[in-house]
């Protein structure tokens, strides 16, 4: 019996010496943890890449109706959030939500909304819950003191990301972003 077990101990030992599949132990180990790595960078990668591209469907949106000449008709601003939605691509555009909304700071710093205009899966809508005519309209204080007395524009973008693989985010995430500008020739702009 003694000598069965002065053997095993000797296998033993001598497998803990061996160093020929050292290498192979440790990749095993090491991959999942690399593989995990890299599939997360991926991921965040095309998240703030898709959080770039929804900043930019804000801004393209917003500076283009401030651009307008004291009036601009619906089917301008239809080709306004067609242009700025191919700015999503190569991302479905399937959840992108945008919306325009002129807003008038009076003298006294109140800001209330002349119309809000909403584009989503490809049609047009003149009423928004979020922003009916004549209610108050939260902008910054910043921009209340610039504004005074004019007009801003206000744009958004909403849209709905799915991860890529959907390893690391495993749902949905919501991506929001605003722009404000101020139309380029000065007091209001009307929807037609």
């Amino acid at each position: 019996m003694r000598a069965v077990g002065k053997g095993f101990v000797r296998t033993l030992r001598a497998l803990l010496r061996r160093e020929t599949g050292v290498a192979a132990v440790e990749f095993a180990l090491v991959v999942p943890l690399m593989l995990s790595v890299y599939l997360g960078c991926t991921e965040a990668a095309a998240l703030l890449t898709a959080d770039r591209k929804v900043q930019s469907v804000a801004g393209a949106i917003g500076d283009l109706v401030a651009r307008s000449n004291k009036t601009i008709a619906q089917s301008q601003l239809r080709d306004y959030f067609l242009a700025s939605t191919s700015i999503m691509a190569p991302y479905s555009t399937s959840g992108l939500v945008q919306t325009v909304t002129a807003v008038s700071v009076d003298d006294d710093g109140e800001a209330t909304v002349l119309w809000s205009v909403r584009y989503e899966n490809g049609s047009l809508s003149t009423t928004v819950a979020e922003h009916p005519k004549n209610s108050a309209y939260d902008l910054p204080a910043e921009m209340r003191a610039i504004a005074t007395g004019q007009t801003v524009i206000a744009a958004e973008a909403e849209y709905g990301y799915l991860p890529l693989l959907g390893i690391v985010f495993k749902e949905a995430l919501d991506l929001n972003r605003s722009a404000l500008f101020m139309p380029r020739f000065g007091g209001n702009i009307t929807l037609n």
